[in-house]
């Protein structure tokens, strides 16, 4: 395989046209070499548009997804990023190309291993992982961050994530339940105010532990 051609590939034919038009982020999706972070056995689909098995069930989610999160977070090298859901490090690794600094929590005990190796291995320096569930929020550090990320979908979004934003800060998340889920965006604007800005539809698999919704009876 011509890995810079197929690079080149998903990034004009996938990537460009799910309009992922951002210079910064389209650099960031060359100079982050995916294929390092696709598990061996999978490395062939590593520029296709789908996710990928990871560890334990889970999966990377497709490129191009990964490249629109990415964007409309937009997170700058002053902002401290907060990531729920490592997965095989990838996200946080283009995230770290942005970020001032990146803690991404990741549940899943062989998906940390897969990940922390393959940050390390790549020698990115502005990455913290932890191993933990941060599906209602990541407590073992007594911080709120600029922005968030959630790498798997909630129902609902945990006020426990919320308050870890800071004032002006924003969240991304899928939210909903299959078939019906959207990519929405969350700024904090005051102490006691967000604002849900729905982007787009998108379908992935939810966070493990994460908050369901109260069930109604009558």
């Amino acid at each position: 395989m011509n890995l810079e051609q197929a690079r080149f590939n998903m990034i004009e034919q996938q990537i460009r046209t799910w309009d992922v038009l951002n210079l910064d982020v389209l650099q960031t999706l060359v100079d982050v070499r995916r294929e390092a972070f696709v598990p061996v056995a999978s490395r062939s689909l590593a520029f296709i548009d789908t996710e990928i098995p990871l560890p334990s069930g889970q999966h990377m989610l497709s490129p191009k997804l990964e490249a629109r999160l990415l964007q409309e977070l937009a997170p700058t090298k002053l902002e401290s990023v907060l990531e729920i859901g490592t997965g095989s490090g990838y996200m946080a690794a283009l995230l770290a190309h942005h970020a001032k600094h990146v803690t991404t929590v990741e549940i899943d005990a062989a998906c940390y291993a897969l990940a922390t190796k393959n940050l390390s291995d790549y020698g990115i320096q502005n990455v913290s992982a932890a191993c933990g569930d941060g599906a209602r929020g990541w407590t073992a550090q007594a911080t709120t961050y600029d922005a968030i990320l959630l790498s798997g979908s909630v129902p609902v979004m945990p006020d426990e994530i919320l308050n870890q934003l800071k004032v002006g800060g924003r969240l991304l998340a899928i939210i909903g339940e299959a078939p019906i889920m959207s990519a929405c965006l969350v700024t904090r604007r005051t102490a006691d105010a967000w604002d849900t800005q729905k982007l787009f539809e998108a379908n992935i698999a939810p966070l493990q532990n994460v908050k369901k919704p109260s069930a109604f009876h009558f």
